[in-house]
This record gives structure tokens, C-alpha cells and sequence, in this order.
């Protein structure tokens, strides 16, 4: 790995608005590449939106949905970065040459398309298939890997992106202030982001608290922790669908601690130098050489395999 400049974005997409959605990703990449980022990473479904998904026939998915790399938005994605001079990121909804649909990340440099991601493990709409499987490769004088929010929730799927030589591991998510069993979980009202320029304390403490930062806490260091590598986790804010997100882009390094964190309550990007020497000294390296295969195998006996959010899709009521 070289020391390299890296950008973690949050925006307020709008469903089913891929040109307004693209234009957001043009401006803040250019807000990026201005903090020096050579990568700008955005959210998962940051050009298509993502959980309005859950209510759409399978017509609608394929209407919605887009070949990669030839389809019209990775192609736009690749002007943005000519424009800009940098690498690019986002998510948005596939359709293969088999007539499949993915939730799938894109990655593009101003030469052109670069890879793509497919989610491992969708839920948000029965008409999603799950990826073929890890993606780790060599990408600016970097091991990148990716892996889709739900993805990062498994810790096998980190540790074996991490065996497969990952230095940066590429998190976008839609996720935080969702219904949920736990302590202090819960929505946010809709009302808190309307008044957030006028009023910011009670949303700040709601995105901070045990529905956003607090419950991130819990995971996304760890994963970059237990397996020495870098953490770019990208994330929208306010309205997706009927739900309210919290943002909170971030950057982690090998330590797990955040070094770049956006804070606005509004559309924004964080930027950090990532350096190798914290992967030499990180414990992950060394918990990933003192793993003992042998004891494993249950780890990898067959079992029938489902992934449930914490909330009821509309699909189901």
C-alpha cells in the first residue's frame, strides 16, 4: 500500500432521480478532490435510491435498473471522473445479460470503468439476487476490497476480504435510525430534519446517540480492528423513502479509530490520508497469521442461508 488521499461522502439522495442524484455526486466529488481525495466514495443505491426499492414490482426493478459498465449512469459516473481526476464510487440497481438484478457498486477512474461489487447478502427487495462472491484488487497502488452494508454486519465476509489481501475495505451503507428492538433504537422524526438549520440540537443528538453514531460504534471499528485494514464508510443523510439517515460518513484506520468524520447535518464529505505504515503495526495483521483452519469447520457446514433486516418490508405487510 502507498499513502493515499481518501473520501467518504453522505448526501440526501432522492428516489428514482438518477440525474439529481449524479449531480450531487459530481458536486461533492469536486469538494473532495479539492481536500486532495485521489478516491471519493459514495453510498450504496446513491444514484438510484435505495429503500423505496422495497416497494416495487419486478417490471418497475427492471425499468429502474441499468447494465454495468455500458449502461448510461457508469458511464456518467466515468465523465465525473475525467472531470474531476479521480476515482469514483457508487451504488445503484444491475440488470446482467441473464436479465438478473443486482445491488451493485460501481468503480470508475477518469481512463474508464474500473470493477463492480454485487451485494452479498440483499434484502430490500425479493427481486435482488446476491453477489457472486469477494472483490479484491489492485487499485492505485492499493488492495481494495468492498462490501455492501448488510455485508459488513457478518464478520466472515471482512475476514476473508482481508485474507484475500484487502488494505481498504469500501463500506457504502443505507443504514441507521430504523426500527429496532435495541436500547435506544428507533426512527427519527421527519419533523427534526425539517427544523435542522433552525433547530440542529435535538437531530444532532438523535443522529450521535444509540440510533446512529452510538449503534455504529458497536461494529464498523471492530471490523477494521479485528482485520487491519482501512474502513471507508459511506452513508446517506436525511430523507430516503420513510425513513430519516443520520449520515456520519467516516474513515477508520487499521486502530479502528475514525480519522475523518463528517459532522454537518446536510450534504458532505470527509477526507483522510491513509498511510501504510499503520498496517504494518495494526493487531489484525497479526490475529490474521495466528488463525488455527482446523477448528473451523463448522464455520462452513451447510446451512439454509436467510438475510432479515431488524423492520417489516413493505412486501410483507
Amino acid at each position: 500500500m502507498r499513502e493515499i488521499r481518501i473520501g467518504a461522502a453522505q448526501f440526501e439522495h432522492r428516489d428514482n432521480d438518477k440525474a439529481y442524484n449524479l449531480d450531487r455526486i459530481a458536486s461533492l466529488t469536486g469538494r473532495a478532490v479539492a481536500q486532495g481525495a485521489e478516491v471519493v466514495s459514495f453510498h450504496e443505491c446513491a444514484i438510484t435510491g435505495y429503500t423505496f426499492l422495497q416497494t416495487l414490482d419486478r417490471p418497475a426493478m427492471e425499468a429502474l435498473a441499468e447494465p454495468v459498465p455500458d449502461g448510461p449512469s457508469t458511464q456518467h459516473l466515468v465523465q465525473i471522473a475525467r472531470d474531476y481526476g479521480t476515482v469514483v464510487m457508487a451504488g445503484l440497481v444491475e440488470i446482467d445479460a441473464e436479465g438478473r438484478l443486482f445491488n451493485t457498486y460501481v468503480t470508475v477512474a477518469p481512463e474508464g470503468y474500473v470493477t463492480k461489487f454485487s451485494k452479498l447478502h440483499p434484502f430490500v427487495s425479493p427481486h435482488l439476487s446476491p453477489g457472486p462472491g469477494y472483490n479484491v484488487r489492485e487499485l492505485l497502488g492499493c488492495q481494495a476490497g468492498w462490501l455492501i452494508c448488510y455485508d459488513n454486519n457478518l464478520p466472515e465476509n471482512n475476514r476473508l476480504t482481508a485474507m484475500l489481501g484487502a488494505e481498504i475495505i469500501f463500506m457504502p451503507h443505507v443504514t441507521g435510525c430504523l426500527p429496532s428492538p435495541m436500547p435506544g433504537r428507533g426512527p427519527v422524526e421527519p419533523v427534526l430534519w425539517d427544523r435542522r438549520h433552525t433547530d440542529p440540537v435535538p437531530l444532532r443528538m438523535e443522529f450521535e446517540g444509540p440510533k446512529g453514531f452510538e449503534w455504529l460504534m458497536k461494529f464498523i471499528p471492530t471490523r477494521c480492528y479485528e482485520n487491519g485494514v482501512y474502513g471507508v464508510f459511506s452513508n446517506p443523510i436525511g430523507r430516503d423513502y420513510d425513513t430519516i439517515k443520520p449520515g456520519l460518513a467516516m474513515i477508520i484506520d487499521p486502530f479502528g479509530e475514525i480519522i475523518a468524520r463528517c459532522h454537518a447535518l446536510d450534504d458532505d464529505v470527509c477526507v483522510a490520508t491513509c498511510t501504510p505504515e499503520k498496517l504494518e503495526l495494526a493487531s489484525g495483521r497479526r490475529y490474521l497469521r495466528a488463525r488455527r483452519p482446523e477448528l473451523y469447520g463448522p464455520m462452513v457446514e451447510p446451512q439454509e442461508s436467510q438475510t432479515l433486516p431488524g423492520w417489516t418490508r413493505s412486501f410483507e405487510k
